[in-house]
């Protein structure tokens, strides 16, 4: 199995299965003399974890980070960085009827939605407890790397902030103040969810200021395309927009391209011709109902919905191309 690394110039490699021993991530051209934040990455690590609330996957993970290379005395190497974190809460014999039904050609069926099936067609042999690869907990991975992406970037361009927030959860809009007061009823609807072994899908809207004007590539790296894959790469994500996206398609054009000389940003979401104008930039990432439902749901422990542990990740991912095209653009010019 290849295609376990992501960006070019600053990249990720990550390793692990949802109930092998562990899972982690070797983080290669990271620069030296970065000093190591072990509270920003443990910080990063809690926000993703499963147990943490009554909202999502009752598996509970302490998720601590264990340093095996690339720093010394507290400063970054330039050599890679490798950070594993160690499975505690399995609970694999939920699985061995899966796995029945799986090597039993012809017999029983996967479960809808999960890619337990789809992976044993590809490569001959796969793991299904917990959808093994292809679980959500292989995304701690990513938010490791994430973690020290930010380690680098945030003393060399303090301004630069990267926020998530949730825009809906199932049929709630949850992002403006007046919609805030529905935040009880959300927690009430993913709470019964829970129970009734019901699933919700959702919305998240990344928000990231401070972005040097300059970043990205014009040609096969634009940002917004390393953003949309980056985003897209997550489980359970279903689209990506940025700027006014889709809502683009029916405006008119000289209305559309009149907005940003008016000090809109929101058409292009700070990105044109691939490359970052200094605006904010803004993206929105939809997300499919989470798999696990009815009895599998109700004897397993799953999210109700990915948003809220989905929202870390997306920060992340961004964190690490944002890391990678700052890293390009040192070699764009004299």
């Amino acid at each position: 199995m290849s295609a376990n690394t992501f960006g070019r110039r600053f990249s990720i490699t990550t390793f692990g299965e949802s109930h092998g021993p562990g899972l982690g991530v070797v983080v290669d051209g990271c620069p030296a003399g970065v000093k190591w934040n072990e509270s920003l990455l443990q910080r990063e690590m809690d926000r993703r974890r499963p147990g943490s609330s009554a909202l999502v996957s009752a598996r509970n993970e302490a998720d601590l980070p264990e340093l095996l290379s690339g720093v010394y005395q507290g400063l970054t190497l330039g050599t890679p960085i490798a950070l594993l974190v160690r499975n505690k809460d399995q609970r694999s014999e939920d699985y061995n009827e899966i796995e029945a039904q799986l090597r039993a050609v012809g017999q029983g069926i996967a479960r809808p939605g999960h890619a337990d099936d789809v992976w044993r067609a590809k490569f001959g042999h796969s793991d299904p407890r917990g959808g093994g690869r292809s679980s959500g907990r292989e995304t701690l991975c990513r938010v490791l790397g994430g973690a020290v992406a930010q380690m680098f970037l945030r003393p060399l361009l303090p301004a630069m902030e990267v926020r998530g927030v949730a825009r809906a959860i199932g049929p709630f809009r949850v992002r403006s103040g007046e919609d805030a007061r529905k935040l009880p009823e959300v927690e009430k609807l993913l709470i019964d969810a829970k129970a009734d072994g019901k699933s919700y899908g959702g919305e998240v809207e990344i928000t990231i200021e401070g972005v040097p004007q300059g970043l990205g590539q014009p040609v096969f790296h634009k940002l917004k395309a390393d953003l949309a894959s980056a985003f897209l790469g997550v489980g359970a994500t279903a689209g990506v927009e940025i700027g006014e996206g889709f809502e683009s398609a029916d405006t008119e054009g000289s209305e559309f391209h009149s907005r940003e000389g008016r000090g809109e940003t929101a058409p292009y979401g700070g990105i044109r011709g691939g490359i970052a104008t200094g605006a904010p930039i803004v993206a929105r990432v939809a997300f499919k109902p989470t798999s696990s439902v009815l009895d599998i749901a109700k004897k397993g422990r799953h999210d109700p919905c990915i948003v809220p542990r989905a929202i870390p990740v997306l920060e992340n991912m961004a964190w690490l191309v944002l890391a990678d095209h700052v890293l390009w653009a040192r070699s764009d010019r004299l």
